[in-house]
C-alpha cells in the first residue's frame, strides 16, 4: 500500500459530520495525557488566570489597534501573541533555517496543527491573516478577536463554497497579505506522522504566484501530550492540562519557502500541481530538514517541467556507488593472481569508473518519496 493511502487513514467519522471533512484518529484519552512533572494546583490556577487575562487584554485592545499603521500594528500583534504561551507557562524556542528568507510580498504559511497554542505561536513569528472555519465567529471572546484580526472564514460544511474560498485566499495573497493555514484540517496529537495536507488552499498560492512557507511546530518531550487539543476535548480541560504541565516547551521552525509558480502545470503523472505542492509542503513540515523537493522550468516555449529530488539518501547512494567503482584487489580465492601491465594500470586509473555515470543518473532521478 502506498504511503499516501496510509496517511489518509482516519478514525471512524462521527455521525452528523460532513463526509469530506478530515477526522483525526487522536482522542484525549489516548493522546492528551501528561506524564511529566506537574505544577501544584495553586500555581497552575495563577497561570491560568494570567493567561486568560492576557488574552482578554488583546480582545479589549483589538479595536483601537486596528486604527494604527501596519508596521506598529504588526509589532503589537507579535508582542501580544508572544505573551500568550509565556503567560500559560510554555517556554518557546524559534528556529529560522539558514535558507528561510522573506519573499517580500504575499505568502502562504502552512503549519502542522496540534493545539490551540499553534495559533499564537505562528502569529508571534509570522503574523498574518488566519484561515478559520465560520464557527469561530460564534466563539466567545475569540470570535470577536478573530474578526478584528482580519481572519478569512471558510464554510467547511458546504463543498460548493470551496472555489469561492480559494478565490478569496488568492485575492488576499495577490494584495500582499500573508495568509496562515493549517492544511491538515484538524488537530493531531503530534506523536505520529500527522494528517495529509488538503490541496485546495495550495491552488490559491499557485493562482497568486506566491511562495509557500512551511512551518513546523513541535512540543517538548517533557510535556508530551499536554498541549494536544484533539477530538472532543473541551477547551477548559486543555487549558488546565497546559498550565498543570511543568516544563512544557514549544519549538517553531521556519523552513525554506517553496515557489508555488513551479507547480502551476500538471505533473508527468497527470496529477494537478496543487496536490504535488501539498505533498512537498507536508514533506517539509513533517519530514526531514534535509529533504527538499523542487521543480525547475526548462524552457518557456515547451512548457515542460523537470523535477529534481535532492535528498540525503541520494547523496549517500551516489557516494556508495562511486566507492564501489574503485578497483579492489584480486580475491585470494583465485588460483592464479591476475596482474595488468603497469601502463594499462596507469591508463585505467586515469579513466573515471563507468559506475560513476550510473550514480550521477541515479542522483538526478526523483526519489520514491516525491511521487507516491
Amino acid at each position: 500500500m502506498s504511503a499516501s493511502r496510509t496517511e489518509d487513514r482516519t478514525a471512524p467519522r462521527p455521525a452528523g459530520t460532513s463526509p469530506w471533512l478530515p477526522v483525526a484518529p487522536c482522542t484525549p484519552a489516548s493522546c492528551a495525557r501528561h506524564t511529566g512533572a506537574a505544577r501544584p494546583p495553586l500555581r497552575a490556577a495563577l497561570r491560568l488566570l494570567a493567561g486568560c487575562a492576557w488574552v482578554l487584554l488583546g480582545v479589549v485592545c483589538a479595536a483601537p489597534v486596528r486604527l494604527l499603521p501596519r508596521g506598529p500594528r504588526m509589532w503589537l500583534l507579535r508582542y501580544w501573541a508572544r505573551g500568550i504561551p509565556r503567560a500559560f507557562g510554555v517556554r518557546v524556542t524559534v528556529r529560522v533555517h539558514p535558507y528561510a528568507r522573506g519573499t517580500g510580498g504575499g505568502e502562504l504559511v502552512v503549519a502542522n496543527h496540534i493545539s490551540w497554542l499553534d495559533i499564537p505561536l505562528v502569529a508571534a513569528v509570522l503574523p498574518g491573516r488566519m484561515l478559520a472555519k465560520t464557527e469561530v465567529r460564534d466563539w466567545p471572546l475569540l470570535g470577536r478577536l478573530a474578526g478584528f484580526g482580519s481572519t478569512l472564514f471558510i464554510d467547511r460544511d458546504r463543498l460548493r463554497a470551496l472555489p469561492g474560498a480559494v478565490g478569496t485566499v488568492a485575492a488576499a495573497l495577490r494584495s500582499g497579505s500573508r495568509v496562515v493555514v493549517f492544511p491538515e484540517g484538524s488537530t493531531w496529537c503530534g506523536r505520529g506522522r500527522g494528517g495529509p495536507f488538503r490541496p485546495a488552499v495550495f491552488q490559491a498560492a499557485i493562482d497568486a504566484e506566491v511562495c509557500v512557507r512551511p512551518v513546523r511546530i513541535t512540543y517538548g518531550t517533557g510535556g508530551a501530550g499536554a498541549a494536544a487539543f484533539v477530538g472532543d476535548d473541551p477547551l477548559t480541560a486543555s487549558l488546565w492540562r497546559v498550565v498543570r504541565a511543568a516544563g512544557l516547551t514549544a519549538e517553531v521552525s521556519v523552513l525554506p519557502s517553496i515557489p508555488a509558480r513551479a507547480y502551476a502545470s500538471v505533473s508527468a503523472h497527470g496529477e494537478p500541481g496543487r496536490r504535488e505542492l501539498a505533498r512537498a509542503a507536508r514533506a517539509a513540515v513533517l519530514g526531514s530538514d534535509r529533504t527538499t523537493t523542487r521543480r525547475t522550468a526548462t524552457t518557456a516555449r515547451t512548457g515542460t517541467t523537470a523535477r529534481t529530488a535532492v535528498t540525503a539518501r541520494t547523496a549517500v547512494t551516489a557516494r556508495g556507488a562511486a566507492k564501489a567503482a574503485t578497483p579492489s584487489p584480486a580475491p585470494t580465492a583465485l588460483p592464479v593472481p591476475i596482474q595488468a601491465p603497469a601502463a594499462a594500470t596507469t591508463s585505467a586509473a586515469r579513466r573515471p569508473p563507468p559506475q560513476t555515470a550510473v550514480a550521477s543518473d541515479r542522483a538526478n532521478r526523483p526519489s520514491a518519496s516525491v511521487h507516491h
